[in-house]
């Protein structure tokens, strides 16, 4: 559980943490692997979003997955990802999240993500959630904190071997 002036001040920030769909570089699932390789290359992003026809989020495509495919007995051969499309290589075993955020498992889920998907209740694609929105909150709470509250150090744990 968080304590209760983090969260408060995370909840405070929140609305900073949302980078909207508009503006995240995506692919379609029916998309063919080449243009998906040519997005990631000229985005410069290890990983992004994978959508349906309606907006919907599926999963993620990165440069690895791609690569991947490419890797051949003699060497990389990328000529056969335009026979291939998004839909059969992208991970869609990924964790989303809903508003209101859950800033605990936020806060957990990007240990191991660089980003977040942020879906409604339909599963459109909102936009994402990244460790450096939510990091840069967590230095604002490491700076301000005892400017919004009274901190006080609770008295050392008496050792129970005596």
């Amino acid at each position: 559980m968080l304590a209760k002036a983090v969260a408060a001040m995370l909840e405070e920030r929140q609305a900073h943490f949302l980078i909207p769909a508009s503006i995240v570089a995506n692919v379609q699932e029916d998309n063919h692997l080449d243009h998906a390789f040519m997005v990631l290359t000229k985005v410069r992003y290890a990983k992004i979003p994978v959508l349906d026809n309606e907006q919907r989020f599926k999963g993620l495509i990165s440069l690895a997955m791609i690569t991947d495919k490419m890797m051949g007995l003699n060497g990389i051969d990328p000529g056969h990802l335009g026979s291939m499309v998004v839909k059969d290589v992208m991970e869609t075993d990924v964790p989303t999240i809903t508003l209101p955020y859950d800033m605990e498992k936020i806060l957990h889920l990007l240990v191991d993500q660089p980003f977040l998907v942020v879906v409604d209740q339909h599963q459109t694609f909102t936009g994402i959630v990244t460790r450096r929105e939510v990091m840069k909150c967590v230095n604002y709470i490491a700076h301000d904190l005892e400017r919004q509250y009274m901190v006080t150090p609770l008295p050392a744990q008496q050792d129970d071997k005596k």
